[in-house]
């Protein structure tokens, strides 16, 4: 194993942290007991992973790694334990789930691309490792989803997993690829958070009436 492989197991470790924290945050905010924390936080870190994983047929990653496991559940009782002392956690939860959604977006495409996937399925499944943990502990927490409201959230996931496909097929070299689109998607997310920047939404318009046919 490359000293990059090694670095890239401590960016997988570090997504997940990021992510459990973000779900045990989303679970502080609905007030739910210590399971609850557990069972949120280890959603939004393992399901779009574990989604990914289903798809592409391959082993569910967080199977062969239970340290994983104790890693987000052990977080989720510290944040149990201390989310009161975050002013605004809402804003933590935010950043968290940047941090999350910009370095699974390019670990989800490369891991599509080792399966051997095509290009545009390591950007599918780039944005599905990064943005599927989040919606289900919105599911579970009854908010509406980050995926589905304005804010620029899974386009971010696809702009760097596609850069990374894009360098990767120009020969730029592996770290080059994988730091410069995990940038990327965190740095849209990151502008879209602090600029308040959105996709345009659908405006309601006044239905036609149509004559009857006789």
């Amino acid at each position: 194993m490359s000293a990059f492989d090694d670095l890239l197991l401590v960016l997988t470790w570090a997504a997940v942290a990021v992510l459990a924290v973000a779900g045990a945050l989303s679970a502080s905010r609905k007030q739910l007991d210590p399971v609850g924390f557990m069972l949120v936080a280890c959603l939004c870190a393992f399901g779009g992973g574990t989604v990914r994983d289903v798809i592409l047929d391959l082993p569910v990653f967080w199977l062969a790694a239970p340290e994983m496991v104790a890693l987000a559940a052990g977080l989720a009782v510290l944040v149990f334990f201390t989310a009161h002392l975050l002013e605004r956690r809402f804003v933590v939860l935010l950043w968290a789930d940047a941090v999350g959604l910009g370095l699974f977006a390019v670990l989800g495409a490369e891991a599509a691309q080792r399966a051997g996937a095509a290009a545009w399925v390591a950007v599918l499944m780039g944005t599905i490792t990064a943005t599927f943990g989040g919606v289900l502990r919105d599911i579970v927490c009854a908010e509406v989803p980050l995926i589905l409201r304005r804010e620029i959230y899974a386009t971010a996931a696809a702009l760097g997993a596609v850069a990374f496909v894009l360098l990767g097929a120009l020969g730029a070299d592996r770290t080059v690829a994988i730091s410069a689109g995990g940038l990327i998607a965190f740095g849209v997310r990151a502008a879209a958070i602090v600029a308040g920047w959105s996709l345009p939404a659908y405006r309601a318009r006044p239905g036609r009436d149509y004559p009857d046919a006789r």
